[in-house]
């Protein structure tokens, strides 16, 4: 990635729980060992360069970077139009939990930095 680019890419780190159930947890990692293509070819037009997820116990953590035409607002506008992302989101509804502190319908919440150090 050029100097440019990395000035241009802004990264978000979001957190998510899931139930704290091990085969619905299990089932959780199996759809994303194969998520639909439909799901992913929504990404780039978003301006999503790249998202990972991990996963601690039923603690979820994504890391996206996006570059300067990123908007969640627009995002979350473009997915509530697609009805195939509709039904992604409700089945994934099925393993997910709303966290601490979010407002009814919130689900995956941006974390604040609190640290960071370029060595």
């Amino acid at each position: 990635m050029s100097a440019i680019q990395l000035q241009k890419t802004r990264r978000y780190c979001l957190t998510l729980d899931l139930q704290d159930d091990p085969t619905l947890i299990a089932e959780y990692k199996r759809y994303h060992e194969n998520v639909w293509p439909e799901i992913i070819s929504t990404f780039k037009p978003a301006g999503i360069e790249s998202m990972e997820i991990y996963l601690f116990a039923s603690r979820l953590f994504m890391i996206l970077e996006v570059n300067e035409s990123f908007s969640f607002a627009a995002k979350a506008k473009a997915d509530h139009e697609n009805p195939r992302v509709q039904e992604w989101e409700n089945l994934m509804w099925k393993f997910q939990k709303p966290l601490p502190g979010s407002k009814p319908g919130e689900k995956w919440m941006q974390m604040d930095r609190i640290f960071t150090a370029h060595l």
